[in-house]
Parts: C-alpha cells; structure tokens; sequence
C-alpha cells in the first residue's frame, strides 16, 4: 500500500467546484470587494456587484438549466454564496435570498410556475424574497395572522411580514399565508405575489447593525387579488414548504458565515505579519499564533460540516434536517468568534472603520439569527437525534 495516494479523492472538493471558487473570488475581488466599505457606510443596495455577479451568471446560479439557470449543484451554490460574503456579506445575499424565495418552487410549484417566474430570476431580471415571518410569529412562524382567502379564480390576502430581506428590491415574493384557521400549522399555504400587484406595500427599511447593503423591509397585504394558479403545491402544504425550504437554505447561511469569517481571518493574518511591536511582527507572538490557530481550526470545521449539509441537501438525504440546522448553527457562531478575534488582532485599528474587520464582525452576527436562531437550531437538532434514539 502507497503512503501517498493522490488518486485517493473521497473528501477532496471536485475540480470542478475548484474552478467555480477561482472564478467566483476573481469577480468579487475586482468587482464586488472595492464597493463593500461604501454600500455598507451608505447601506444602499449593492447594484454593482449585482451587475458584476448577473454578468457572470453567479446571481442565482441554483436555477435548473431548463429555465435557463447556471444548474449549479447545492455545493456550487454554497461555494458562490461563501466567495461573494468573503467580499462583501451584503452582496452575498443576492444569490442566497434568490435560492431562498425560489425553493419553495423548485420543491413544490406546478410546472407552469416555475416556466413563468425562474426564468426572469436566471436571466438576472428579478429577484425572489421570502415571507414567512411576521411581527408576532418569528421563530413560532405556525401563529402567522396573514390570510389568503379563496373567492372564485382568484386568492385574496391580507396582512404583513416582517423581517424581508431584499423587500422592495426584488419582483417576486414567496408568501405563506392561513387558507384555513382552525388547521394551525396545516392551514397554511403558499403563493406567488409580485412587487407590482395592486395593494403590496412596503415599510421603511431597517436600521441594522449589519448587512446594510441588503434591504430589510416590511411587507404589506392589503386585498391583494392574485390569480388562483399562482399557488405554491397544494392548499395547506405551504408550512411543510416551507420548513422543507429552510431545511436546504440553512446551508446557504453557513457558506455566508464561512465567507464572512474567511474574509476576516485573510485579513487579520496578514495584518499580524506586517505590524511590528517591541522590534518584530507581532505574528511572531506565541499568544497571536494561538489566536489564528483557533480561527483557522474553527474555519475548517465549520468547512467540512457545511459541504458536507450541500452533498445532502443535493441528495435529498433523510438527514439533511439534522445538518442543515448544524452547519448553519456551527459556522455561524464559528464566524462570530473569527470576527471578533480578528479585531481584537487590529487592536484598537480594528475598532474604526478604516479597516474592514468591523464591518465583517457586524455582518456575521446576522447569521446567528436569521433562518431560525441558533437557539431554534439547537431544537431542530435535539429532535432529530432524539427521534433516532
């Protein structure tokens, strides 16, 4: 037997997936990462790295080729979301909230749906959000009050959510809404509402500590009439949708998170190397080493366990609930950390906004929370493993 096997290719990332990384970081360090400090400062909507990201077919690159997408794989799509958060987080959540509003469907939508809204998001003429939570239903999203009721060819809806990311940038919505109150969470369903149906509105947007780039706005229903075909599956399936939908998402926020983190240990170790304190670069400290140590060490792992939910989630495996929920808990508190030592690093330059490294530590908490906070993770976890035992 070979001590050395470079045929030996089970947990190496396929050549293909290896280009696709190259390509990525190629646009966002030319195109995306010079505009990240100015759409984060102004918190304006990245429309450049939009352009760049649409001119290279990596701004929704999850769409099937039959509808005219790139057919990227769940792992090629983590891979781009990862390499555009390396940039700039805000910008990542293009591809990201497009996968996110389009899954329900790819996963339940007729046929003649999917013909009529997925290809103007592969083209990169519109985007798709995702409403599901609501002021009074977040991580409880089965007390949701929207309603969509049935009068003839058409549904009716009324109510607000909350919480939308890209609301007011995107054309299309995928809104879950009650068709039948006494059933809870098997009274929800799931439709299509575009930005210009008469009555959608939308709120101010929000003043966040992160991700300023992205819009994140309220959501308004007011007797908005839609055709009655422009349901999502079947009458009261929108809930299982839409869990199932986050079950495949969850793994995009962890390739987000890995990106932010990625990003700031990049810069923080090359910091180290430059900045010199008692006569030498300060990387020569044992303490410092230590730090970058357990950045690196918490990366990788957070790595593994994410591509390891993508392979699921493009296999559909029976356990991709338990994975979706742990790659998106483990990477996004593995981010949080990275950033956080990576300003420590930078002392008291890593505290102003000269340096980026504030920024990324602002945008990584964000995915602590959204898609289910890390709390709900640990829930979605315990029953898994409980229900296997």
């Amino acid at each position: 037997m070979s001590l050395n096997n470079p045929d030996f290719a089970v947990y190496e990332l396929p050549e293909e997936h290896q280009t696709i990384r190259e390509a990525v970081r190629a646009v966002c360090d030319g195109k995306v990462a010079p505009h990240a400090a100015e759409v984060d400062e102004k918190s304006v909507f990245p429309q450049e790295a939009y352009d760049a990201l649409r001119a290279s077919d990596f701004h929704a690159p999850h769409i099937p080729t039959e509808y005219g997408g790139a057919g990227a794989d769940a792992l090629a799509t983590a891979i781009v979301i990862e390499e555009v958060a390396r940039a700039c987080a805000s910008s990542s959540l293009i591809p990201a909230v497009n996968k996110l509003g389009t899954m329900p469907l790819l996963l339940a939508g007729s046929d003649e749906l999917k013909q009529a809204y997925l290809p103007p998001v592969a083209r990169g003429d519109a985007m798709f959000s995702y409403c599901l939570s609501e002021p009074e239903a977040g991580s409880d999203a089965a007390s949701m009050k929207t309603r969509a009721v049935r009068d003839g060819d058409f549904w009716v809806l009324d109510g607000a959510k909350r919480w939308i990311t890209n609301a007011g940038v995107s054309e299309y919505y995928t809104v879950f809404a009650v068709t039948d109150p006494e059933k809870r969470s098997k009274g929800i369903s799931a439709f299509v509402v575009e930005k210009g149906d008469e009555g959608v509105s939308f709120g101010a947007p929000e003043h966040k500590l992160g991700i300023k780039g992205s819009p994140t706005r309220e959501v308004y229903f007011d007797n908005v009439r839609i055709p009655a075909d422009r349901i999502i599956g079947a009458e009261g399936e929108g809930f299982k949708t839409a869990m199932r939908t986050l079950d495949h998402t969850r793994v995009t926020i962890a390739a987000q998170a890995l990106g932010i983190a990625q990003g700031a240990l990049d810069y923080a170790a090359g910091y180290v190397k430059e900045r010199k304190q008692f006569g030498k670069p300060i990387a020569d400290f044992q303490g410092i080493q230590f730090m970058l140590a357990d950045m690196a060490m918490k990366l990788e792992a957070a790595r593994q366990i994410t591509y390891a939910a993508a392979g699921k989630s493009e296999r559909g495996d029976d356990d991709l609930t338990f994975f979706g929920a742990a790659a998106k808990c483990y990477a996004s508190d593995a981010a949080m950390e990275i950033t956080t030592d990576a300003v420590q690093l930078l002392g008291g330059y890593g505290y102003t906004k000269d340096y980026p490294l504030e920024r990324m530590m602002r945008d990584a908490k964000i995915t602590q929370i959204y898609e289910g906070t890390n709390q709900v993770q640990r829930v979605v976890m315990a029953r898994q493993v409980l229900a296997r035992h």
